[in-house]
């Protein structure tokens, strides 16, 4: 009998815990703190979390964007930015300089009118008919276009190596200058000023031969001049 009574004791148990297990509802996915109501929510907790970590790397994001855009607009401005040296006067200086000696040509000037009218009053064989004093005189004009002539060139040949200072001067500025460019156009800049100093020193180069071969060609032309007026005065001499 008391078997019968402990066993029905356990199964009554059994099925008072089953009613109250089935009663009971489940937990909500929240918990409530306090007297005051605060409800927290773990679901809702990481969706607002994941919501301000990608507002977060938005607002980086432009951020970076600003400063790239700040850094390429530097460097804009880096690469409009102006050469802060010149050489430009020193070079039309020299330029200048040796234009000037140039124009000081002696009695046969760099003109092509003046030279052929030289020429004909002095060189070509058609003088072969002047005078014995107007052979003379012809012979004396040749001799001074001749000493004209080495005396420009040599003038010419000392500004040349005059400029040699200035040019050397101009080159270490433009180069310094190079080097410490801060941008495509300073670079660019010098390398302009470079290239018309190499103009330049070509342009001395030029003048200096030119004035040499003025000289070289009117004492080649007087000898030539001379030996014909020679002939010819011998042939003179013979037909007397």
């Amino acid at each position: 009998m008391k078997k019968l009574s402990a066993r029905h004791r356990l199964l009554a148990g059994a099925l008072t815990l089953s009613t109250l297990a089935t009663a009971v509802p489940p937990a909500p996915a929240f918990a409530q703190f306090g007297l005051g109501g605060i409800v927290y929510d773990p679901t809702n907790y990481a969706q607002n979390v994941l919501t301000a970590a990608r507002t977060l790397e938005q607002i980086n994001n432009q951020i970076r964007q600003i400063q790239n855009q700040t850094q390429s607009l530097i460097n804009e401005a880096k690469n409009l930015a102006g050469l802060p040296v010149s050489t430009l006067s020193t070079l039309q200086n020299q330029v200048n300089q040796t234009r000037q000696l140039l124009s000081q040509a002696q009695r046969v000037a760099y003109s092509v009118q003046d030279i052929q009218q030289a020429f004909t009053q002095r060189y070509n064989g058609a003088n072969l008919t002047a005078s014995q004093g107007q052979m003379v005189a012809n012979a004396n004009a040749r001799w001074q276009d001749s000493v004209g002539a080495y005396q420009d060139a040599l003038q010419v040949q000392a500004g040349v190596v005059g400029n040699i200072d200035g040019a050397r001067s101009s080159i270490d500025t433009l180069v310094s200058a190079s080097q410490s460019a801060s941008g495509a156009l300073q670079a660019t800049q010098a390398g302009n000023q470079l290239l018309a100093l190499q103009s330049q020193q070509l342009a001395d180069l030029t003048a200096a031969v030119a004035a040499q071969g003025r000289a070289q060609a009117l004492d080649a032309a007087r000898n030539a001049a001379e030996e014909a007026e020679a002939r010819e005065r011998l042939r003179r001499f013979f037909r007397q």
